[in-house]
């Protein structure tokens, strides 16, 4: 290749170079004016954009200042309005305390003279008090030297002169009761005797007042009637006891209350029943012999006590009142039983003591002698026992203990109280007056339980089988003067609530009990 050619073809390169970057740069600047022009409108419709979103920001802003501005003045007024309430009612506390203030000082000025004037009146009532000390020192001095005697003496001479005063009106005040109690006796025994019907007439009546007779048929009612009622007012006219014939199928009842009487109305009329002549005649001669054989065995029972006892010399009258005894009941307890028992117990407990033992014996078995007629002679069965054995020669010891075992008149020996004692015992024990195990207890529990009702009672005991009720009281509740009405609020409690036999004693107890420790 020639050197033409190769300088032809730089040639031709360079301006083909040329020629290219001339069309690119105009290419280029064709390029930068489009986009020069396009960022221009981008820039207009940017500042446009932002010129609108300043105008909304900015009428947004005037907007929420404009509400601030209003919550503003509104949260102003509230608060200047709380502002000034709280203003008044503060000048309202600060004239409040001034007055209070006020007052106070206005009291504290009254106290002050008060105070002087309690003061003045104290120095006025200490002089006056030294004063009356003095005058009473003086007649004091006055009355030891016109009398001759010290104060102190003098002080021991009034209390006994009071207290033997007050022993006097007591006297008279007891006697006064004991007088009233006298007059209403009768009136008292009526109801006495009344409140017994209520309580026991009707178990007692249907078994100790009366005794059924078995008949062999209907038709032997009819012959112990009789003609026109002939035999029967013979039998009660030789017996003294009401015959009743009812529609008992085959029995005839025995009415009355002498137990001897309807014994041998009983035995009577069995042994007219088995032989069958039954008229007025027959009736009285086995009426008779009836009467015979009872009195023998009446004699009899008598005798054989008399000698289980020891009891010997007894008068025959006595022995046929202890016989009697056998047919006579106490509470559903047999009075001749009883009276055994009441006679080995008092031996026992007098050769205990060392004392007579037959004397106490004696009175055992004799107590209860006036229940054989009490039917028939007024008066309490222990009054009526004890002129039954002065009149038959028993000792002085032996009749006053008679008289003494149920507290009619006051015990004045030992043998009285032994008698009242083995009495006791004898009825008290449980079983012993036809009172079921239950029912003993169940009235032991209930005395303790109302002795536990009444305020200060602390413990309470049902003693000598719910014969007597010993009350623990505590001394801090209870006065001595106290105790004596309670021990009679609940004696009165214990008649209205419960039913026993005999009598229940109550005893209230109080002590002082002072008690130190050495250390």
């Amino acid at each position: 290749m020639t050197g033409t050619t190769i300088l032809l073809i730089l040639s031709g390169a360079l301006l083909g170079g040329l020629l290219g970057a001339f069309i690119v740069k105009k290419s280029m600047e064709a390029r930068m004016a489009s986009t020069t022009n396009a960022a221009q409108k981008i820039i207009d419709e940017a500042r446009k954009e932002a010129e609108t979103v300043k105008k909304e920001a900015t009428l947004q802003a005037k907007d929420s200042l404009y509400q601030m501005k209003v919550e503003f003045e509104r949260e102003t007024k509230d608060t200047r309005r709380e502002m000034q309430n709280l203003e008044r009612r503060l000048l309202q506390k600060e004239e409040n305390l001034e007055k209070k203030s006020d007052l106070f000082d206005k009291r504290e000025t009254n106290l002050s003279r008060k105070e002087k004037t309690l003061l003045q009146q104290e120095r006025h009532l200490t002089e006056k008090e030294e004063t009356l000390q003095q005058l009473i020192q003086e007649q004091r001095a006055q009355l030891e030297r016109i009398a001759g005697i010290p104060s102190s003496e003098a002080k021991e001479l009034l209390i006994k002169s009071m207290e033997a005063e007050a022993r006097h009106d007591a006297a008279k005040l007891i006697k006064r009761i004991e007088t009233g109690a006298r007059e209403g006796a009768s009136k008292k025994a009526r109801e006495i005797i009344s409140l017994a019907i209520k309580r026991y007439a009707g178990d007692y009546v249907a078994e100790k007042a009366i005794s059924v007779v078995t008949l062999p048929n209907e038709e032997m009612k009819g012959r112990i009637i009789g003609r026109e009622g002939r035999n029967i007012r013979a039998i009660e006219a030789a017996t003294g006891v009401d015959l009743i014939i009812d529609d008992t199928p085959e029995a005839v009842i025995l009415s009355g209350f002498n137990p001897i009487r309807r014994e041998v109305a009983r035995l009577a009329l069995e042994r007219l029943i088995s032989d069958g002549r039954i008229h007025p005649a027959r009736i009285e001669e086995i009426v008779e012999k009836v009467n015979q054989e009872v009195e023998s065995a009446i004699r009899e029972a008598g005798e054989q006590a008399a000698f289980d006892v020891g009891g010997h010399g007894i008068h025959p009258e006595v022995i046929k009142l202890l016989g009697k005894l056998k047919y006579r009941t106490s509470y559903g307890q047999n009075v001749l039983q009883h009276s055994l028992e009441v006679s080995f117990l008092c031996g026992i407990m007098a050769a205990e003591l060392g004392m007579n033992e037959k004397r106490a014996k004696r009175a055992g078995l004799l107590h209860d002698i006036g229940k054989a007629v009490d039917h028939e002679v007024e008066g309490p069965h222990a009054t009526i026992g004890a002129e039954l054995a002065k009149k038959y020669g028993e000792s002085t010891k032996v009749v006053h203990a008679l008289a003494a075992h149920h507290e009619d008149v006051e015990p004045e020996s030992v043998l009285a109280v032994l008698v009242q004692a083995a009495d006791t015992l004898s009825g008290a024990r449980p079983g012993a007056r036809k009172e079921l195990m239950e029912t003993y207890v169940k009235r032991l529990e209930e005395l303790e339980q109302i002795a536990n009702s009444f305020r200060g009672v602390s413990k309470s005991y049902a003693i000598q089988a719910g014969r007597e009720l010993r009350i623990i009281v505590e001394n801090d509740k209870v006065s001595d003067d106290e105790s004596i009405m309670l021990s009679r609020d609940i004696a009165k409690q214990i008649e209205n609530e419960l039913s026993y036999p005999g009598q229940i004693k109550v005893t209230v107890i109080r002590e002082t009990r002072a008690v130190e420790y050495a250390k």
